[in-house]
């Protein structure tokens, strides 16, 4: 179980990544030309700032406390919250007709659940 969630907070922590850096650095302008980008042309340049900078500290949460043991609850607590960033995403995109990022958003949110489940659940991370 230890391994699995592991797993599952290091992929995680990847997509948090990879979309924090491109929300955080690219110009919404490139963002919104890109498939699923487009609900950024419907947003202020901070907002979508502010989005990636999120993502970018939930792969710190979902790794960093753990790996240092210091206050490693913040792992689901991390994970709790990139699930209400998900729901965010599902509705944006959902209103746009964009069935197929509803689809991934609802993978990612299942794999947060998972990782909240498993933390606050049977595998908690032992001090």
């Amino acid at each position: 179980m230890n391994l699995a969630l592991w797993i599952a907070a290091g992929l995680l922590a990847v997509v948090a990544v990879s979309g924090g850096i491109s929300k955080t650095f690219v110009p919404k302008e490139k963002l919104a030309v890109v498939r699923g980008g487009g609900w950024t042309a419907d947003a202020s340049a901070g907002f979508v700032r502010t989005l990636g900078v999120l993502e970018l500290l939930a792969a710190v949460g979902l790794i960093v406390p753990a790996v240092l043991d210091i206050a490693p609850v913040l792992v689901p607590v991390t994970a709790l919250c990139w699930i209400l960033l998900m729901l965010g995403a599902m509705i944006t995109h959902g209103r746009r007709g964009e069935a197929a990022f509803v689809v991934l958003n609802l993978i990612y949110l299942a794999v947060a659940a998972f990782i909240v489940w498993g933390r606050f659940g049977p595998g908690p991370f032992s001090g």
